[in-house]
């Protein structure tokens, strides 16, 4: 396998942003990354989730029909080392983004520009989550093939729908799609290169608050439907505030709001000159390690129900609020595991901060650490730029992650297992 040259890896970097694999539209880069992966002497393996196998599954909807998984490879590239008898390393990126609004970019979303300055960076939806953080996986692997003395595995994963509750990593999770034992993992999602060994989780629910319609200009024949959800959403924020409180966590002390209720879409009324009869807000609810998704939707039902007592219209007419969409189980490992303590060392040897933290956001790793597989969360680039218009990452930044991970992995795959 010849050498990389950084060129490469920019060429690399810039084909795999050139696709537009927003959420259900990743097949072509998948057949592209997997062409790439049997060039470069990989055993390749592909998968497509089940909806049947996913809608068991506490994460996704319980109907098959709601999952969209058809169409959605992921694909996976395997090196094998001395006796093969050694330990299994998964390196682990999703290859799907979130759609990208024309609006805040300075050019095409999925032409990868490269900036100018000193700082070197590269600007594409998906630069930092995480299709450059996939490449650092791939640019490892090849570097990891060129040692010696290794026995084991290296596992490249490209998967789909991570955006859509990790579709493509809970199906490796459910039915493994190699002949071999998985023994850790790591998940190279933007984390500004430190290690995270808890993932927050989340609770989805839709609530819908129905009033009575009158003209504007009789306002008080109608039931409006917005002071009762002001109502509503002071409740939860009260919630969230106690939570933030008696909800404690070593990790996750240094977030001003540790465990969030959010509103994140709400829409009411039909018609200006009319009193707003129904009203639909969807909420995003923080999910802390150690607890479960249905244990808190039980506290926000049960906060629900005491505005619902008291008010008499919602106690004639009482809201709906139900889950939608996919949740997120809170996951975590211990420090001490072997792949954590490996990741730390190669940190520590190259003079940067090791110390273990906390994500307020949810990822794939929850899949492999319910499966039993220990899976660490570490890349680069920042999950500040995830999601934004303009989303870059720092190509020093990229090179760093990459050669600690060939450190972590060398350590790992070195370790003795007996």
């Amino acid at each position: 396998m010849p050498a990389l040259s950084d060129a490469d890896r920019r060429e690399f970097v810039e084909r795999l942003l050139a696709f537009d694999t927003t959420g259900g539209d990743e097949a072509p880069a998948q057949e592209w990354f997997e062409t790439r992966l049997a060039e470069w002497g990989f055993d390749t393996y592909r998968w497509e989730a089940d909806p049947a196998d996913l809608a068991g599954h506490p994460s996704f909807p319980d109907d098959p029909d709601e999952i969209a998984a058809a169409g959605r490879p992921s694909v996976a590239g395997v090196l094998e080392f001395g006796s093969g008898e050694g330990p299994t390393l998964v390196l682990n990126g999703h290859v799907d983004v979130v759609p990208a609004e024309a609006e805040g970019w300075g050019g095409d979303p999925f032409e990868p520009r490269w900036s100018s300055d000193a700082a070197d960076s590269v600007t594409a939806r998906g630069a930092a989550d995480m299709k450059v953080g996939l490449a650092v996986c791939v640019f490892a692997a090849r570097r990891i093939a060129e040692l010696d003395g290794l026995d084991g595995r290296l596992v490249v994963e490209s998967v789909a729908g991570e955006e859509d509750g990790g579709i493509g990593t809970a199906a490796a999770a459910l039915s493994n799609p190699y002949p071999f034992e998985r023994d850790a993992a790591v998940i190279a999602e933007p984390t500004d290169i430190t290690p995270v060994i808890a993932t927050e989780g989340t609770l989805m629910k839709r609530l819908v608050v129905v009033g009575r319609s009158a003209h504007a200009a009789t306002p008080w024949n109608g039931e409006d439907v917005l002071p009762r959800f002001e109502r509503i959403r002071r409740a939860l924020a009260d919630l969230e505030d106690e939570r933030s409180r008696s909800v404690t966590h070593p990790l996750y002390d240094e977030f001003p709001t540790p465990w969030p209720i959010v509103a994140g879409r709400v829409t009411a009324g039909s018609w200006a000159s009319s009193v707003p009869a129904r009203l639909e807000a969807e909420f995003r609810i923080g999910v802390a390690p150690g607890e479960t998704v249905s244990g808190v939707e039980a506290s926000v039902d049960e906060r629900l129900e005491r505005v619902v007592r008291d008010d008499e219209w919602l106690s004639a007419n009482p809201p709906s609020f139900e889950r939608f969409s996919v949740q997120f189980e809170p996951a975590e490992i211990d420090p001490d595991e072997p792949i954590v303590t490996a990741v730390r060392e190669a940190l520590e040897r190259d003079g940067h901060d090791s110390t273990p933290r906390g994500a307020t956001y949810g990822t794939d790793a929850r899949h492999y650490i319910e499966a039993g597989i220990p899976t660490l969360v570490f890349g680069p680039g920042s999950v500040e730029q995830a999601h934004y218009p303009e989303e870059s990452i720092d190509w020093e930044e990229v090179l760093t992650a990459e050669e600690l991970l060939v450190e972590a992995a060398r350590s790992y795959l070195n370790r003795d297992t007996r």
